[in-house]
Formats: C-alpha cells, sequence, structure tokens
C-alpha cells in the first residue's frame, strides 16, 4: 500500500460513496465519469482492496470502503480546514433560491466586495427545504430562507443569521379584478383559491407560512400543480390554473402579471442566511458579514408595526 494518498483521490471515493452512483458523483465534482471511474481505480490500487460493488444497476460499499469512508472524510476535512486556514479554500457554494430574488443576491454581491480574493458561486435550489439537505450533504455551503420552517432534524445542523422580514405580495393575472389596486388587503383575497407551493418538495416552509397565514381568512391554498422547472414552465402552468400566486415584494417580473403587496395586516416572509454548524471558510465569513451590513443597511430587520408573522418565526429569529 502506498505511504501516500492523494486527497483528489479520497474526494473521489467519499462522492461516490455518499452518492452511491457514478454520474451523479462526476457531476457533483464536475468531472466526466470516466475521469472519476479511473480515480477511484486508482485509490483501490493504491490501498490494495475494492470500495465498491459495482453492477449495472446499483453500487454499495465494500467492508473495506465502510472502514474508509469515516477516515477518508476526516481527511478532507483537514485539508479544508487547512486551506481556509490559509486562505485557499475552494469556492463556496452559495443558494440564492431562484434567480431575480433581491435579498440573497444583494447579500452575495457585498460579501464579494468584502472577499475580492476568494470565489463565492451562486447556485439555485429554487426553496430552503432542499438547499438544507444539500448543506447537510455538502454539496452546498449557504442557503437563504424560513429557518423556522424546516424540519427540527435540518435545524439541529443548521446555524443561521436573520437577514430579514420581507413583506408579501401577490402575483395576479393582469385581468384579474383585484390587480387594478395598488395594495392589496388580505380580507379582498377571501374566496380565492391561491397557490403557494403545495406539493413541491423542495419548498414544504414556503407552503406551511401561507397555510398559517390563509388560515381563518377564508382564503384556499391551491392544490398541488405539475412540478415547473424553469421560467417558461413554471408561467405556462400558471397560465393554465389562473390562480394567484403567493409571493414576496422583490419577486421577479412575470409575463402577463402584475405584483401587488399584501396589506392589513403586512405579513412577513423571515429570511435567514443558513449554514451549516462548525464549518470553516472564510468565504462564510464574509458572507455573514455582508448580511449582518445589508441588513442593518436596509432597515431589514425592523418589523412593521402590525406586520404578521408566526410565532414560532419570531422566536427563531431571535434566537440565533
Amino acid at each position: 500500500m502506498s505511504a501516500h494518498v492523494d486527497p483528489r483521490l479520497l474526494r473521489a471515493f467519499v462522492t461516490v460513496a455518499e452518492e452511491l452512483h457514478f454520474t451523479r458523483a462526476a457531476a457533483r465534482l464536475y468531472v466526466a465519469q470516466q475521469a472519476l471511474s479511473r480515480d477511484v481505480r486508482r485509490l483501490e490500487r493504491e490501498l490494495g482492496g475494492e470500495l465498491f460493488v459495482r453492477t449495472t444497476r446499483h453500487v454499495t460499499l465494500t467492508a473495506d470502503g465502510e472502514r474508509l469512508l469515516p477516515y477518508a472524510r476526516a481527511v478532507l476535512q483537514a485539508q479544508d480546514d487547512l486551506l481556509a486556514a490559509a486562505g485557499q479554500a475552494r469556492p463556496l457554494l452559495v443558494d440564492l433560491n431562484s434567480p431575480g430574488l433581491i435579498t440573497p443576491r444583494l447579500v452575495l454581491h457585498r460579501a464579494r466586495e468584502l472577499a475580492p480574493g476568494h470565489e463565492l458561486m451562486a447556485r439555485y435550489e429554487s426553496g430552503l427545504t432542499w438547499a438544507a439537505g444539500e448543506v447537510l450533504a455538502g454539496r452546498l455551503d449557504a442557503s437563504f430562507g424560513r429557518f423556522a420552517g424546516l424540519a427540527p432534524a435540518l435545524r439541529s445542523g443548521l446555524a443561521h443569521r436573520p437577514v430579514r422580514y420581507e413583506p408579501m405580495a401577490v402575483v395576479l393575472p393582469e385581468e384579474h379584478p383585484l390587480a387594478a389596486r395598488p395594495e392589496v388587503p388580505l380580507a379582498a383575497l377571501a374566496g380565492e383559491t391561491v397557490y403557494a407551493g403545495a406539493g413541491n418538495p423542495r419548498t414544504p416552509e414556503w407552503t406551511d407560512l401561507a397555510r398559517a397565514l390563509f388560515e381563518g381568512r377564508g382564503i384556499a391554498l391551491a392544490p398541488p400543480a405539475p412540478l415547473a422547472v424553469g421560467d417558461e414552465e413554471f408561467q405556462r402552468i400558471m397560465r393554465r390554473t389562473r390562480h394567484p400566486i403567493l409571493a414576496v415584494v422583490d419577486f421577479p417580473p412575470l409575463p402577463a402579471t402584475v405584483l401587488r403587496p399584501l396589506v392589513d395586516p403586512v405579513p412577513l416572509s423571515p429570511v435567514s442566511l443558513v449554514w451549516r454548524k462548525g464549518m470553516l471558510h472564510p468565504g462564510l465569513g464574509a458572507l455573514r458579514r455582508a448580511a449582518a451590513l445589508v441588513a442593518a443597511e436596509e432597515g431589514w430587520l425592523r418589523r412593521p408595526e402590525g406586520g404578521w408573522i408566526p410565532k414560532l418565526d419570531i422566536v427563531a429569529m431571535a434566537a440565533h
């Protein structure tokens, strides 16, 4: 067995062990599947034993692979910590949820100004619940969204910093009777069926917030719609159903619709910066500083008088 093992080979092994799928692991590492398979084979030769059982349908760890996995993870974490301490860290992968949302984008832009020597790369995972799982698995480094809406098992491994109480809004078809109003009182939505992502496994924290807002106000939560991937498909599905869409005031414009803020009371969407507990990366420090600076400059953490927010979120936003 070789006395020196290339950390790149260990990273290939750990990624395949986590995905149990060579194609997905190669995509995650941005390498060709053939190159990834070659690296795993090389590691097996250097260690003198098979690490995976490969069939046409399944990839599983051997007993040797199971024994190696925790040690390989420890070596890679030590390497990441060393690089972070030396200021030579890998890119920080930051989920902005969806293109066009202003809150996470402003924070990321400020973080890049604070840490020009580090690469902070945007990703778009379309929902904090999904992104949180990716953060805990090490495939993402940070995300934004409603921390209190996450399942306890996800929250337990994550840290967060409140960023904004973002006023909520509704997206209406141009011909909708409420579209002529500059603001839409919540009472005016009584009898409406409003889409809030029901059935989307990436965004249950948003649907839960909508359900709490609609309760007792005569507003129905739209049933699950086919999961639309991309703006064009989302717009097509919404044109077909014609349901108003629950959104935030900075929601990017959609063709043939209008965005109207909700009032009486103003419902608030709590937004936090979320990352894995214990994570070390100089880019993360810049991101956390940027979140605090932008929130203070924009007054994002001042709740409007009478603004609506669930008690669970008030507690979560205060106890960070």
